[in-house]
């Protein structure tokens, strides 16, 4: 039966991007926790549908103080010791363009101790939106992070507010809650970890629930500056780098813009110093390699020896035939001196390079190629 069911499964044909489409929006909801799941998902899919017809499709929002408007009540916030309170401004009024190299905002730092930053390493290296920042780039986060204590009962963010500071957990419970029927609904509890407030900051929308600290405890802030000027433009220059790239990698020509700029956010930067092994004949493909810098030599094993048969170097790409015929890795390849590679896993390469694969074969067979 089961047989029988799989082989009927081999007629239908999965669109290209659906798994990841599915998997977006079941972390969203897992992260949101909506109260209504059938308005939630209207509202991501007709968010997600305006984000792909416009092809850019922005990290980010770019708008001008003339046209933001103004924020509702006389929200206020502590600004200084000299001048202690402000009226706040409007979140959409706060432009930020990645694509200036000269943002005019300092990088700031607030001293803590040895103990603090090595909690805060290790907190920080468990968040997603951080995983793609390089290790100054961590330091930085780090740096301009900020010490805030709670006590049981006090509102961290508020729902519908502007989003001001992003927040990593040190210690204590703090309940995740939406409106349900005029009351407030616990959707989440964080205990002694975590991170919250991000989506506001990366999108200029309001806070799409209130979090409140159920215990005493400690909580680390970055404001909504230096958020956007660490991740956002960190995120912006990957993705310009990467996409430069890409258009000059042969078999990536089918792609349109939009295509390219998707598998440019999917690759994790990979450091290999001289003599590493980046992937070993008889290993099981777990994606392919662009090279950034740097060069690699291939080798295969024949009679027990081991011969060089090929040497790559920045531009180039490997690994994309285990992937492609579901095959061992069929060679090694060492780094030759320090490399940077690009690496797109699997799952993305499947997702993304659909329309290549047929090229990617058809270049197989007019040249023998060696991973």
């Amino acid at each position: 039966m089961k047989s029988q069911v799989l082989k009927e499964m081999n007629f239908f044909h999965i669109p290209s991007g659906l798994p990841e489409l599915l998997k977006n929006f079941t972390l969203t909801v897992l992260r949101e926790q909506p109260a209504d799941l059938y308005q939630f998902a209207f509202e991501y899919f007709s968010k997600e549908r305006e984000s792909r017809n416009n092809k850019k499709c922005p990290m980010y929002v770019i708008v001008d103080d003339d046209e933001a408007g103004e924020p509702e009540g006389e929200e206020i916030r502590k600004s200084s010791t000299r001048d202690r309170y402000t009226r706040r401004r409007s979140v959409a009024a706060e432009s930020f363009n990645p694509e200036d190299s000269d943002s005019g905002d300092e990088p700031v730092i607030f001293p803590k101790t040895d103990s603090q930053r090595k909690r805060l390493m290790q907190a920080v290296k468990e968040i997603i939106l951080f995983k793609s920042l390089e290790h100054d780039q961590i330091l930085e986060v780090i740096d301009a992070m900020f010490e805030r204590k709670v006590k049981a009962g006090d509102e961290v963010i508020t729902h519908g507010d502007d989003g001001d500071n992003f927040y990593v957990i040190d210690h204590g419970t703090y309940d995740v809650l939406v409106g349900c029927d005029n009351a407030l609904k616990q959707v989440y509890r964080f205990e002694d970890q975590g991170s919250f407030g991000e989506l506001a900051l990366m999108y200029n929308q309001p806070r799409s629930a209130s979090v409140l600290a159920v215990t005493d405890g400690q909580l680390w802030a970055m404001d909504r500056n230096s958020f956007r000027r660490i991740v956002l433009k960190s995120t912006f220059k990957k993705r310009k780098m990467y996409e430069n790239l890409l258009a000059v990698v042969p078999i990536l020509k089918c792609l349109d813009e939009y295509e390219r700029m998707n598998v440019a956010d999917a690759l994790l930067q990979k450091k290999y110093s001289d003599g590493d092994c980046v992937i070993k004949e008889g290993d099981g493909g777990d994606g392919m390699y662009f090279i950034e810098q740097g060069q690699a030599k291939v080798t295969v094993r024949k009679n027990g020896v081991e011969t060089e048969v090929s040497y790559l170097s920045a531009g180039q790409y490997f690994g994309e035939l285990a992937l492609i015929e579901d095959k061992p890795r069929s060679a090694n390849v060492y780094a030759d001196g320090d490399v940077k590679l690009a690496f797109l896993e699997r799952e993305s390469f499947e997702r993304l390079l659909g329309p290549c694969v047929t090229i990617m074969l058809r270049s197989s067979e007019n040249y023998t190629r060696t991973e």
